[in-house]
């Protein structure tokens, strides 16, 4: 049984959200106040905590020297974690881009629309930065004799 987050939901949902705002501000652009630079900034912040956090716990999986192992009750939180935030992300990320996919062509005739241009661009980068976090982190919770591990020296918790 595969339990891994599917890409092609990632995908579906990313291009859900990215229409649904893109119809959404085709009908109501010129009545919103315009849109933060560093609104985008909040999943890239959540982006690199969890980017370490995998690095951590990834360590403790493995039983690198040093390292403590790991409660399987905080393992499923962090997979709870894991499989969430790339599917905020991709939402997010998807709004972003349904925002961009509206502001680019009109960024030479509406003067807002050049500063929601950068806003959004900053919102994709801090998504996009969001998902691989969290796809990341699910990788790294892979125990070491999971058939789906990509490193052949982590089978059977370092014995070959």
């Amino acid at each position: 049984m595969r339990t891994s987050t599917s890409p092609s939901l990632l995908l579906v949902a990313a291009v859900a959200a990215g229409l649904a705002v893109n119809v959404l501000l085709q009908a109501a652009y010129g009545s919103l106040p315009p849109l933060p630079l560093l609104a985008g900034l909040t999943p890239l912040v959540l982006g690199i905590a969890e980017l370490v956090l995998a690095v951590v716990l990834r360590a403790r999986i493995r039983r690198r020297p040093g390292a403590r192992p790991v409660d399987a009750l905080a393992t499923a939180r962090a997979v709870a974690l894991a499989k969430a935030s790339s599917l905020a992300g991709a939402l997010v990320g998807g709004a972003w881009l349904g925002v961009l996919a509206y502001v680019l062509p009109l960024r030479d005739s509406v003067d807002a629309a050049g500063a929601d241009t950068a806003s959004a661009i900053v919102g994709v980068v801090g998504s996009a930065v969001l998902v691989g976090a969290g796809l990341w982190l699910e990788h790294s919770l892979r125990t070491p004799d999971d058939p789906r591990s990509d490193d052949p020296h982590d089978s059977a918790w370092g014995r070959s």
